[in-house]
């Protein structure tokens, strides 16, 4: 103990004499002359295109229909209470566009907010309008009044490779706005069940509760993603963060700003991940891409001469790992957009084109289809949907199949044991039927449900 002692002692003598100060100052500016590396120069410039985000949500109380009658209230003395509670939320954003007052951040945000306040990172506050939403990339646009704004440039989100220094900057847990810094962990991260849409960038810059909207940026100050998710199972950060990738915000705020929405098109294909069992059924030495199963008739994928069993390898120059790259890939096309697909046809490369097109709505009565069915109305599943069949699209709750279990979003992928991958199919395995077995996809769940 006394050896530590001295030797601790002679430590801070010889630094007081060689600095002239004690040793517990902080780093050094400069070593042997050179000036340490530090991030504050970018920091300065990035910063105030980061802002925070508060939201204000009035809630609906749920009470028992007995508390709603005046009469009751009065016999019992039970005091007229308000039916809503006020709920708030915060979060962070990034302002994209300086000159129209464009910010964007993640859906969940600001989802059915009545109020949303921007403060910029001088402390101004800003009241927002929102420009758009996309629930299914959690991607959404709100507007400020632009006067003194600074705006964060983009940098092509494509370029990233594992390995590049990010830093992710944010307002977690209310704190105000932090800065953490990481590296690039994976791209293209996808079948996570977080979002619709996943094409993330995994980073271990720390990114927590509050974070969500926030900038990913790379060394120069320019965004690469939006962040907008942690894997935790406590909530917090262990190093395990997701980023949208910018491209990907870029073209959806793009289309929110022009349409208000994302008028996301059709190819008209179905697909699976290409196995090694089938690549070896199919001959081939490799087990990355997609194999298309079934072409829908009258599609741009029948215009332009697909078939089942060809299987997909690129889609606009972009190679294809599996089935979920591709639903990922088409969902940011708009319609009318060209697409160039790659695939192997009976050991043969073959590139093919086609235009995407604006999916066929068709609604039908479920009564019209079957007894059992009556008080629904029936629709058929769109791009943005998890699997193909027959969606309910409304459904009566005094309906026999309400009081089954059946409810609105629920996907019928069989009935009778038999696919439904359209109406007709659904019309088909029904026919002449007195019960119904049906399959129901619901949200990530599926289940059987039997109308007897």
């Amino acid at each position: 103990m006394l050896t530590f002692k001295r030797s601790f002692a002679f430590l801070l003598t010889a630094a007081i004499l060689t600095t002239g100060q004690p040793a517990s100052a902080a780093w050094p500016l400069g070593l042997d002359g050179q000036s340490l590396p530090s991030l504050a120069p970018m920091l300065k410039k990035a910063m105030p295109a980061v802002v925070n985000i508060s939201t204000k949500t009035k809630i609906e109380i749920a009470e028992h229909p007995l508390m709603r009658d005046p009469f009751f209230r009065h016999f019992f003395e039970i005091p007229n209470l308000p039916r809503q509670r006020e709920s708030s939320s915060l979060g962070s954003g990034v302002i994209v566009d300086a000159r129209n007052g464009y910010i964007i951040t993640n859906n969940h945000v600001i989802d059915k907010a009545d109020e949303i306040t921007v403060t910029l990172h001088d402390g101004k506050q800003l009241t927002a309008k929102l420009v758009g939403t996309d629930p299914e990339s959690d991607i959404a646009v709100i507007k400020v009044p632009s006067n003194g704004l600074t705006e964060l440039p983009m940098a092509d989100s494509s370029q990233l490779q594992v390995g590049d220094f990010v830093v992710a900057i944010g307002n977690p847990f209310g704190l105000g706005q932090t800065v953490t810094s990481g590296i690039v962990s994976a791209l293209g991260r996808s079948g996570l069940g977080i979002e619709g849409y996943e094409d993330f960038i995994q980073t271990d810059a720390s990114i927590n509760p509050g974070n969500s909207g926030g900038a990913l940026v790379n060394l120069k100050g320019e965004l690469i993603g939006i962040n907008t998710a942690i894997l935790a199972p406590s909530g917090g950060n262990v190093g395990i963060g997701f980023a949208i990738p910018s491209s990907m915000a870029s073209n959806i705020k793009n289309s929110l700003v022009e349409h208000g929405t994302v008028k996301r098109g059709l190819l008209g294909v179905n697909i699976q991940d290409l196995t090694p069992d089938l690549a070896q059924a199919f001959g081939l030495d490799q087990s990355q891409g997609a194999v298309i199963t079934a072409v829908q008739p009258k599609t741009p994928a029948a215009k332009a001469g697909l078939e089942p069993g060809d299987i997909v390898l690129a889609i606009n120059e972009r190679r294809i790992k599996n089935g979920m790259e591709i639903r990922n890939v088409l969902g940011m096309l708009q319609v009318g957009e060209d697409v160039k697909l790659e695939i192997l046809r009976k050991g043969e490369t073959q590139t093919v084109r086609a235009e995407i097109a604006a999916p066929k709505i068709v609604q039908e009565d479920g009564q019209k289809i079957h007894p059992k069915l009556a008080g629904t109305l029936l629709g058929n599943t769109l791009p943005n949907d998890p699997v193909e069949g027959v969606r309910i699209e409304k459904i009566h709750t005094g309906a026999y199949a309400f009081q089954a279990g059946l409810r609105p979003g629920d996907i019928i992928v069989a009935a009778n044991r038999q696919a439904t991958g359209s109406m007709d199919e659904l019309k088909r395995a029904v026919s002449g039927s007195r019960e119904l077995l049906l399959n129901i996809q619901r949200g990530d769940g599926a289940f059987f449900l039997m109308l007897r």
